[in-house]
């Protein structure tokens, strides 16, 4: 079995709700998780960023965080989803890292790291600065339309719940 096989079958462990088999499978995986996030290859690190939420491996978060600053945009966005499936319940997980998400969302090279960027941050708490951030990228003509409609949504959002 691949980590990608296994990632997909923890992930099904997950939603089932089978917290002891999954809890198996983490150990069983663990060092694979690892050694793939550290590795030369790009695609083998973008699994294993992926993997780390569908492992559901919070006690991950800072290996997962080295994703988000990796020189390749596969491994940025692997990392941004694997932050924005973890937040979904845990908003603090986006919170510790919401500088580094903000540079994406303003910054990067790539339009779907960006995008993702932005949809992630929906998942934190209502930060002023992140408002403003968001607020800026919807009005900015510059900015390629999916991008400023994705900013606009999730400005509006993190209004609402910060009310």
């Amino acid at each position: 079995m691949t980590l990608a096989e296994a990632a997909g079958q923890a992930d099904a462990l997950a939603e089932e709700g089978k917290e002891q088999e999954l809890a198996e499978l983490r150990r069983q995986w663990d060092d694979e998780v690892e050694a793939a996030a550290r590795s030369t290859d790009y695609r083998e690190r973008a699994v294993a960023f992926r993997a780390i939420a569908q492992f559901r491996y919070r006690q991950k978060v800072e290996l997962l965080a080295r994703g988000l600053e990796d020189e390749s945009p596969a491994c940025r966005g692997s990392a941004v989803l694997s932050f924005e499936r973890l937040s979904r319940e845990h908003p603090g997980v986006v919170n510790n890292v919401r500088r580094v998400l903000h540079e994406l969302a303003t910054r990067d090279d790539n339009e779907a790291v960006r995008r993702l960027a932005i949809m992630t941050l929906r998942n934190g708490s209502p930060q002023p600065e992140t408002i403003r951030i968001l607020t800026a990228l919807a009005d900015d003509d510059e900015q390629e339309r999916e991008l400023r409609d994705a900013a606009a949504k999730v400005a509006q959002a993190l209004r609402r719940k910060g009310r």
